[in-house]
């Protein structure tokens, strides 16, 4: 079953310093973190801030595409969870037909947001994704690494709030 989901927050990962986005279901039981790259961060970050480039940066320049070619985003799915590997597809509409493509979770996510489109997640994610925080690994065991395990446990969705990268 397909839950429809909203952009809860950004953050940064303190221990790996890598960016997180963190869905949400619409109905708040629900929270999904997924670990993205820096640039589809920074892609992400300025379609919710609403800041326009001089020049289109990819996210941006794919848009421009597919309003020439007169298709439009439908709305899009992170559908499964691999290992720690999320999948996504992006559904659109032309006058031929609807169709869907593969996606990082990531660029679906930017790309959703620059054409207004819904972002489903998909339940079996949601499943898989428990199972993964169930088995926390601490790779620092210093006092100071304890002190974040457990600040970081304790963390609930709504203490992300929406943050600037």
């Amino acid at each position: 079953m397909l839950l429809k989901v909203s952009i809860a927050g950004l953050a940064m990962d303190p221990a790996s310093n890598t960016p997180i986005i963190i869905l949400k279901s619409d109905d708040g039981e629900h929270a999904v973190p997924i670990w993205i790259g820096l640039l589809e961060a920074t892609s992400i970050a300025s379609a919710l801030q609403k800041i326009k480039f001089e020049r289109p940066m990819t996210h941006d320049l794919f848009k421009n595409f597919v309003e020439l070619v007169n298709v439009k985003v439908s709305r899009i799915e992170v559908y499964d969870l691999v290992g720690n590997t999320y999948y996504a597809r992006i559904h659109f509409v032309s006058e031929a037909g609807h169709f869907d493509m593969d996606s990082r979770p990531s660029d679906a996510i930017a790309i959703a947001l620059r054409f207004d489109a819904p972002i489903f997640l998909d339940d079996k994610v949601i499943e898989k994704s428990k199972g993964i925080e169930d088995k926390p690994e601490m790779v620092d065991t210093s006092e100071e690494g304890k002190i974040w395990a457990d600040y970081l446990e304790n963390l609930s969705p709504d203490d992300f709030g929406k943050f600037k990268v």
